[in-house]
């Protein structure tokens, strides 16, 4: 088959090779992205049933979901792929027009008592925020980032963890009213140093699976969502030469902790 003249929206199970290819995902659910894909289409108009026609529109096009890509025509092709770069935009968190348009569409068809329309458009903009999501999970875990969680359970005690991309290495109790401030940061200083580099040392990044963005999804949510307060470590705060760096962040997300009790 003839290479479409436009660039193209594809949903596979194995990542494109091909060069110039850019690539989303992966995500743990196949129905949820063609339902999203296909709700942007529709309400960008960009959703051609003849995708590598160069000289007829397609039968969409007559319906009003197609922009006319498919005839041939320069304008209608340049609109198509603002709408791509619209789309990349999107999945990358610089813009939310495409999300805006989806919530346009839906109110406006709930205006006009078109209940069925606005449900479809409503389970569209479900769809695009679940894909969004696991965006924000991705970007968040998959640099193997050190993480320091500090969580109040009571007066007495702070739970402490420590995770690394998606993997939870340590987990401890603190007794609060056993220990200051001071005696607090240095005691979780010690364990993240010992805990962090060891784990650099014996793991190196793993690919996001889907098990691994399932794995991401629980404690991107957790950290989100919880009391617990959480820092993020960069690599340079374990190396010896940069002790202060570590004991000031570890210092400040402890003082958040107490006052959040």
């Amino acid at each position: 088959m003839d290479k479409a003249p436009y660039r193209q929206i594809e949903i596979g199970y194995e990542p494109s090779t091909e060069a110039g290819s850019l690539v989303y995902g992966p995500y743990t659910s196949r129905s949820t992205v063609e339902r999203a894909v296909l709700g942007i289409k529709e309400s960008q108009r960009i959703l051609c049933s003849s995708p590598h026609s160069r000289s007829s529109r397609c039968l969409n096009h007559s319906l009003g979901l197609c922009i006319g890509m498919c005839g041939g025509g320069e304008a209608a092709v340049l609109q198509y792929e603002a709408v791509i770069d619209e789309m990349i935009c999107l999945l990358e968190g610089r813009d939310s027009g495409i999300v805006a348009g989806l919530e346009a569409r839906m109110e406006e068809a709930a205006l006009r008592f078109d209940f069925e329309t606005a449900a479809k458009f409503r389970d569209y903009l479900g769809a695009v925020h679940s894909l969004l999501q696991k965006e924000q999970v991705i970007e968040f875990t998959g640099a193997n980032k050190n993480i320091i969680v500090l969580e109040p359970v009571d007066e007495q005690s702070h739970k402490l963890i420590l995770i690394k991309g998606s993997m939870i290495l340590y987990r401890t109790l603190l007794a609060r009213d056993a220990l200051n401030e001071g005696q607090l940061t240095g005691m979780i200083a010690a364990s993240a140093r010992e805990v962090f580099r060891s784990s650099s040392q014996t793991a190196a990044t793993e690919e996001m699976s889907r098990h691994k963005i399932d794995e991401a999804q629980i404690i991107y949510s957790y950290l989100k969502s919880s009391s617990s307060h959480y820092l993020l470590v960069p690599p340079e705060w374990l190396e010896d030469e940069d002790v202060t760096g570590l004991e000031e962040g570890i210092a400040e997300l402890v003082q958040s902790s107490v006052l959040d009790m």
